[in-house]
């Protein structure tokens, strides 16, 4: 499994850079085995089952992006910080210019937040910053902006409408750094509607961290080494699961991050069981799938890990067949583009 093979062209022009209005509007590419359908989210309500349960990642993002100032004697200079991940003291980040940091400099936010260079590799530094708990959180919604990702920071900066677009309905437990793009699309009314028709939902959490961005830079794509994220499942979803599976129902996870988790969290018999810890899965084509019986996701970078997990639940061909399609009648592509719901044929 060469790394070329999941490389496709896509059209600049299809990169979304604002998501549709109202969430619901986006499209949906409905693949079920070989049939293709264009539909909205808002047709989401005809589609799912009574009895159908869609797991959704309830992490929030913080506003991980920092723009400040670090100064020696006289002289001072701006410093651009991207937090990365907690750590048992401070948080690994990226930094630019990260040469010109030094261990122990102090960088300034804001007039209520600092940190403290307290280590550093070639590649990131960890900061130690001067706030903890709820005084950390509040300090940095107030001097933080959303962490777009690359694709859509190199067309626009963030702004404030980010702190609500690039944010699910449902987040509720700080500690991404990217959004669960997928269910970017929910609102109350249609989380509503779903639930008066009998589809059930679970919340579990992973808290998407951005080695999602990080390209695979090896050719055999199955030595690539995955980035690892932190997640939980608790014993109340992993029964909630299991009995939708018992019932006969269809588990469904709203983005690759939800399925990478559930998956993470079944054994090998296909029962979920009680998780915390971190999960670096790579699903790639000729993974047997435990717990999912479909997919809700967005449309993903070529050469992704991700277009090799969507390969893996589809087929490579099908796979093929879906993005080509998308191309053509012109999907708005990845974090606030179009979606997809995919529904594989079911096991022999």
């Amino acid at each position: 499994m060469k790394l070329s093979d999941f490389d496709f062209d896509l059209p600049e022009a299809l990169i979304a850079t604002r998501p549709a209005r109202p969430r619901t509007s986006a499209r949906l590419l409905l693949a079920e085995g070989d049939r293709i359908s264009d539909r909205r989210v808002s047709d989401l309500i005809d589609i799912f089952r009574p009895g159908d349960r869609l797991v959704l990642n309830n992490t929030k993002v913080l506003p991980a992006r920092l723009f400040g100032t670090r100064q020696r004697g006289e002289a001072v200079a701006k410093v651009e910080i991207t937090l990365l991940e907690p750590l048992a003291q401070g948080w690994r980040a990226l930094a630019k210019p990260l040469r010109k940091l030094a261990e122990g400099e102090v960088i300034r936010f804001s007039d209520r937040l600092s940190a403290t260079v307290a280590a550093k590799s070639e590649t990131d530094l960890t900061l130690a910053f001067d706030l903890t708990g709820e005084d950390f959180d509040a300090a940095l919604a107030e001097a933080g902006v959303m962490p777009l990702p690359p694709y859509i920071a190199a067309k626009r900066a963030a702004d404030d409408q980010d702190r609500t677009d690039y944010q699910t309905v449902f987040a509720r437990h700080s500690g991404a750094v990217a959004a669960p793009t997928a269910s970017l699309h929910f609102d109350e009314p249609l989380l509503r509607a779903l639930a008066a028709k009998g589809v059930e939902f679970t919340e579990v959490t992973l808290h998407v961290g951005a080695g999602t961005f990080l390209p695979v830079k090896v050719e055999d794509v199955t030595t690539h080494r995955m980035h690892a994220e932190w997640g939980r499942v608790t014993a109340a979803a992993a029964d909630e699961i299991n009995a939708t599976k018992r019932a006969g129902g269809r588990v469904i996870p709203v983005g690759t991050t939800a399925l990478r988790l559930i998956e993470s969290a079944a054994d090998d018999k296909g029962v979920l069981h009680p998780y915390e810890s971190d999960t670096d899965i790579f699903i790639y084509p000729g993974y047997r799938f435990r717990v999912t019986d479909a997919l809700m996701t967005n449309f993903h970078l070529p050469k992704s890990t991700l277009m090799m997990l969507v390969s893996a639940l589809m087929g490579k061909q099908r796979i093929d067949a879906i993005y080509s399609h998308a191309i053509q009648q012109g999907y708005r592509f990845f974090s606030y583009g179009d979606s997809s719901l995919l529904i594989p044929d079911p096991p022999a």
